[in-house]
């Protein structure tokens, strides 16, 4: 099979779609890797590496797509991209589907196999493909979070480990899967006072074991997340349901009941964001003020420490990419549960119930 891995053009997202060792593992098994020319710049990797490797660079991203069946990326495609796919080519990348109905209705028309890293699930109920960057995203929350609660950057003042005799900054993560546990690990380490807010009781049970009964765990209800909410420093929203848009956990009056220059990262943003008054941001301008609470909705996060997360994604995509490059998109899914779930669009028709069911369309089951 042919591969295409372009280089990414979201704001500052200095991820790539492989590194070396994948294009190494493709070309051994006689597939062809194609690799737009500075590619992997951001991430450290020079062109001749993936040369070393077995890839060939090509100049542009027109000629990845041209020369490609199946496109290898990092994140959903944007408006300059559009142009280049041709019909019928595997999309594999993260996709974020269900507040984005124009580019599922253009994947649709093009006839794109579109399969989300963000829905690949097996049997076990795990997102392994999230997960490496959730873990990320869930860290970089805290430190982007106290960052913004410095004054000179619009926030509070507050420090969130406080020192002996001040009050410690108060941080509560709403959602308590990989990027809350994550969030609540940084946090604690920190020296903040740490509150975790799930609604589901074994979750808040494994969270309070984890962590020695030094993490509050809260059940969630509208009332108890309006409380923590309004007593918070940093808000980290960290709602999520696999391919569905994000449920807006925190209202736009719970916002309002922050105390000035208090700070939300919304780490949810990437399925629409899991608070009312949040919209995408990027790493240039990844700030907005809403009642005098600071907005953090960057739908990248993890783009921003490419040397650390390329190599953590590249690490769980490629066993997938190697299957479906040795025995064709269509045999994969047969043979894949991880695979048939991560597919979201197939043949011209939304094939995921939660996209469709997010965007109010008809879906069909794939198989």
């Amino acid at each position: 099979m042919d591969i295409g891995v372009p280089r990414e053009i979201m704001d500052k997202e200095f991820r790539v779609g492989m590194v070396p060792a994948g294009v190494d593992t493709l070309v051994r098994a006689g597939h062809r890797v194609f690799v737009e020319r500075n590619a992997g710049a951001g991430s450290n990797i020079a062109d001749i590496a993936y040369e070393e490797a077995g890839a060939r660079i090509v100049d542009s991203a027109g000629e990845v797509f041209a020369s490609a069946e199946m496109i290898i990326k990092v994140k959903e495609p944007l408006e300059p991209e559009l142009q280049h796919f041709q019909s019928g080519q595997i999309l594999y990348t993260f996709l974020h589907l269900a507040p984005k109905k124009e580019l599922t209705e253009f994947l649709c028309r093009k006839r794109i196999q579109a399969i989300g890293y963000e829905t690949i699930q097996p049997e076990d109920g795990t997102l392994p493909v999230l997960a490496p960057m959730s873990e990320v995203a869930g860290r970089m929350a805290v430190q982007v979070g106290a960052h913004y609660l410095e004054k000179p950057n619009g926030g509070s003042g507050v420090l969130l480990g406080g020192v002996p005799g001040v009050d410690h900054g108060r941080v509560t993560v709403i959602g308590g899967g990989i990027v809350g546990t994550n969030g609540v690990r940084v946090a604690l380490a920190m020296g903040a006072e740490v509150t975790v807010i799930d609604r589901g009781m074994k979750r808040l049970e494994y969270l309070d074991q984890l962590y020695g009964g030094r993490v509050r765990t809260i059940l969630s209800s509208e009332y108890t997340v309006a409380r923590e909410v309004e007593k918070s420093d940093l808000v980290i929203g960290a709602v999520l349901v696999p391919g569905m848009s994000a449920p807006k956990v925190v209202t736009r009056e719970m916002v309002g009941s922050m105390r000035p220059g208090s700070v939300i990262v919304d780490v949810a943003i990437d399925q629409g964001g899991c608070v009312e008054t949040s919209r995408a941001t990027t790493h240039s301008r990844p700030v907005f003020e809403v009642d005098g609470v600071l907005h953090y909705c960057v739908a990248n996060m993890p783009g921003a420490v490419p040397t650390t997360s390329t190599f953590a994604l590249a690490n769980v995509t490629l066993s997938y990419a190697l299957e479906i490059a040795d025995k064709g998109l269509a045999k994969a899914l047969q043979e894949n549960t991880a695979l048939r779930n991560g597919i979201n669009v197939y043949g011209g028709e939304i094939v995921r119930k939660e996209v469709a069911e997010s965007q109010g369309s008809r879906w069909r089951r794939l198989m």
